[in-house]
């Protein structure tokens, strides 16, 4: 990638020594068939998780394209996806809320929200980290609200807590973020805790293993979203399964729910690696894996 893949950070540059398999999905779900009295759930693929939270629907780090990565001149330069979305942007219903954890490019991806808000002008409302605003404020939202560490927000009757994690915040390398002591003027990077109706969701966003999310332990957590993926050799920032799995337990949340992993080469582990290894330490945890594969719905 010459240059400018020399400029590119570890998120999104990805291995070319690792075989990159062109998977088909055996599952897809179908969001018009879901019921609006339920907590619903589908892994579309990476971190991008299409939530109906009883009525309200809420999109996480939507990265529908081919590629991620730095726009160059119409395209783009990044890692090609491994896996297709599990449904596509027509097949979606309207957002009422997208979730953006970080300014990373495999987490905010411009073309695909600028599509979204394409399709939807004024009828979304999104909420991202402290000092990434800057990146989506010309897109056409409804709104858009900023969440430092320890906000809390009620947004459309839903109520969102936005967490601190151990993980970097900067778009381009030349920016400051607060993984380099710029806590005022660096950029953010967050979890979130989603709650409706009494139930709870821990959206882990990205994150290496860490004892920050303890602070939710009395928050009775029932499903955890976690990042599993891209920890070799990249686990000062990407927590690995059994981490994962020790971060969810120790929130006590009930189920647990894979993200980031499958569908861009980011580390060098094999591309099964990281969901074989959750399927084996998962019975140590008292917590049951409610998804384990890209497309698979979960309700609860």
């Amino acid at each position: 990638m010459g240059a400018v893949g020399a400029l590119l950070p570890p998120f999104f540059v990805g291995s070319d020594s690792v075989a990159k398999p062109n998977i088909k999905l055996n599952y897809k779900p179908e969001p018009s068939k879901w019921n609006n009295n339920d907590l619903t759930i589908a892994w579309i693929g990476h971190s991008t998780v299409l939530i109906n939270f009883f009525g309200k629907w809420i999109l996480t780090d939507p990265v529908l394209f081919d590629r991620v990565g730095v726009s160059f001149f119409g395209g783009t330069i990044g890692p090609e996806r491994l896996t297709p979305p599990a449904i596509t942007i027509d097949e979606f219903p309207r957002p009422d809320i997208i979730l953006l954890s970080h300014a990373h490019m495999d987490h905010t991806d411009y073309p695909t929200l600028k599509r979204f808000t394409k399709k939807y002008p004024d009828q979304i409302d999104v909420i991202t980290a402290y000092l990434t605003k800057d990146v989506i404020e010309d897109l056409s939202w409804k709104s858009i609200s900023v969440m430092d560490w320890g906000d809390e927000l009620t947004l459309q009757d839903i109520r969102f807590k936005a967490s601190e994690v151990k993980h970097f915040g900067w778009r381009y390398p030349w920016e400051k973020d607060r993984s380099r002591g710029f806590m005022k003027d660096g950029r953010s990077f967050n979890a979130y805790l989603i709650e409706q109706n009494g139930k709870k969701i821990l959206f882990g966003g990205d994150t290496a293993h860490t004892e920050k999310l303890r602070s939710l332990k009395n928050e009775n957590v029932d499903i955890a979203i976690m990042p599993i993926g891209a920890y070799n050799p990249w686990i000062r920032n990407h927590c690995n399964p059994e981490q994962a799995l020790q971060m969810a337990g120790e929130i006590n949340a009930k189920y647990f729910i894979p993200i980031h992993t499958k569908t861009f080469q980011q580390g060098v582990e094999p591309f099964n690696e990281a969901i074989d290894w959750l399927k084996r330490a998962a019975p140590k945890y008292n917590l049951e894996i409610g998804l384990k594969e890209i497309g698979q719905t979960f309700v609860l």
